[in-house]
């Protein structure tokens, strides 16, 4: 029998915790499938952290990241870097994750070879082209390229009926983020490294942890000005409160963060964690306040209530169980909903019911078994 040639395609930190449990899966099946992965290190540091926590190895490293990098040169960048690869490997089906730059491109130079393009959380939508940019209309063109659509929940199959893509050619999977969360969680009983070991020793656990991200561009200039002015406020008014933020490294977000947050007592400004690291502080935060998709998904699984500083979200199943709220960017907004989950046991109990619309851990296999 002739095995199927696979190609994945990723080159951020979450496309890359999306599809570890993929490449992983698709792995235990060699009289099946000829698997290789791709990368294309769209973000480098962050994304070799996760290839080294799920023990991955890239059959191929396009190593594309580049100061101050654009999105057009990326762009260009990943479809050139394709082009030798695509065909000296031939892949039957190349998957890809999401709606990042990398996913668009890599379908699209998976289009011009003729393979046959796999969308992993497929359907996702605001149906606002800039909120969130670029991702909004990375993933619909995906979509438009793509010949098997893995969509996560049944609402996002919905989207792409609506956008006439047949109905054989959906798969429901639930999202593989719960797969890399139990993975993780797992792993994380029995393992420990610096990063961890030092925010065990910076974080005082006798008082109620607020983890912080964000890094959104639609967020830049006023937005992280008001995010900053409501966890100063916090910060001053809940003395048992210890917020910590992970601040990424865009300049657009390090400058106000470090200008508004950097003197007060209990808020802890730190680089960005590895995976591991990151899993294991959301284990021991109260609240987490975010503008990320990926935590939207994983949080729940967790028991931990999410603001989502963001004013669209393409992931309203969590909004529709009650575990996550939209407070956009407005200060007052994102001030209020922390007291109230900082004061009202009751309100916070209610998001803190451990449902999970996203999944059940066996998206992977179930993304495998429909190729098989």
């Amino acid at each position: 029998m002739m095995r199927k040639k696979i190609l994945l395609v990723f080159g951020t930190r979450p496309e890359a915790i999306k599809m570890a449990p993929l490449v992983k899966e698709f792995k235990k099946y060699t009289d099946a499938f000829l698997t290789k992965v791709c990368i294309t290190a769209q973000h480098r540091e962050m994304l070799d952290q996760v290839m080294d926590f799920f023990e991955l190895t890239p059959d191929y490293d396009l190593n594309l990241m580049r100061p101050g990098q654009n999105l057009y040169q990326l762009t260009a960048d990943v479809i050139l870097g394709l082009k030798p690869i695509l065909e000296d490997f031939c892949p039957d089906y190349v998957f890809v994750h999401g709606d990042t730059t990398t996913s668009t491109a890599s379908a699209l130079a998976a289009f011009y070879n003729r393979s046959h393009i796999c969308h992993i959380e497929a359907g996702l939508r605001t149906y606002n082209k800039y909120s969130p940019f670029p991702e909004e209309m990375n993933r619909q063109i995906t979509g438009r390229l793509t010949d098997i659509h893995f969509a996560p929940t049944e609402g996002a199959k919905q989207n792409l009926l609506k956008e006439n893509v047949e109905d054989d050619k959906i798969v429901v999977t639930g999202n593989t983020v719960i797969d890399a969360l139990f993975y993780a969680t797992e792993k994380l009983k029995n393992y420990s490294d610096d990063e961890i070991r030092k925010l065990s020793g910076m974080i005082d656990l006798s008082k109620q942890i607020i983890l912080v991200t964000g890094h959104r561009r639609e967020n830049f200039g006023e937005g992280f000005k008001n995010i900053c002015a409501a966890l100063s406020e916090i910060a001053k008014n809940k003395e048992d409160v210890q917020i910590i933020y992970p601040v990424h490294l865009n300049p657009n977000v390090q400058d106000p963060v470090n200008k508004f947050l950097s003197n007060i007592n209990n808020i802890k400004l730190i680089s960005p964690l590895a995976y591991p690291a990151f899993i294991w502080l959301m284990n021991q935060s109260k609240i987490i306040l975010t503008d990320s998709g990926g935590i939207q998904e994983e949080a729940p699984s967790l028991g931990k209530p999410v603001l989502v500083m963001r004013n669209t979200t393409e992931r309203p199943e969590a909004l529709t169980a009650g575990t996550v709220k939209l407070v956009g960017t407005d200060t007052e907004k994102i001030i209020r909903e922390i007291t109230l989950l900082l004061e009202d046991k009751e309100y916070y109990k209610s998001m803190q019911k451990v449902y999970n619309p996203y999944g059940d851990g066996k998206a992977a296999q179930r993304i495998v078994d429909s190729l098989k």
